[in-house]
């Protein structure tokens, strides 16, 4: 059974974020990003060139995600971003709109994870336990 377009996307977004976060391979992470790409946070640097620079300064920033959904053109990830350079892991939902295979544009809403004490309902943010109770 061929897969759809939006599970082609969701598999490209996810190889590209470890190919750029976790492997650092900035060569071949150019093959997922268009040069056109787009920018859209608080935090990341416009275009391309821009994110890779943000990566390149951060070396130890780690990506994971919990979920991922696709519909055509658009993938929504929830990941968490750690690095010793930010107080705490930051928890997202990263969109990405594909366009000819590659990702042209991204948003995404931030914040800081809780622990258990910080969290007002008593759950995670990400998975199933506390960032600081994890072993």
């Amino acid at each position: 059974m061929q897969n759809s377009i939006g599970e082609q996307n969701q598999k490209l977004v996810l190889e590209a974020l470890d190919t750029l976060f976790n492997k650092k391979d900035f060569d071949k992470a150019k093959q997922f990003w268009s040069d056109r790409y787009i920018q859209h946070s608080r935090l990341v640097p416009a275009e391309r060139e821009g994110l890779f620079g943000l990566v390149r300064t951060m070396a130890d920033v780690r990506f994971e995600h919990d979920m991922a959904i696709a519909k055509d053109d658009f993938v929504w990830v929830h990941s968490r971003y750690t690095s010793a350079s930010t107080p705490a892991p930051l928890v997202a939902v990263d969109i990405f709109r594909i366009e000819e295979g590659k990702i042209v544009e991204h948003w995404d809403v931030l914040q800081d994870e809780a622990t258990r004490d910080e969290s007002a309902g008593g759950h995670p943010m990400f998975g199933d336990s506390f960032a600081n109770e994890r072993s």
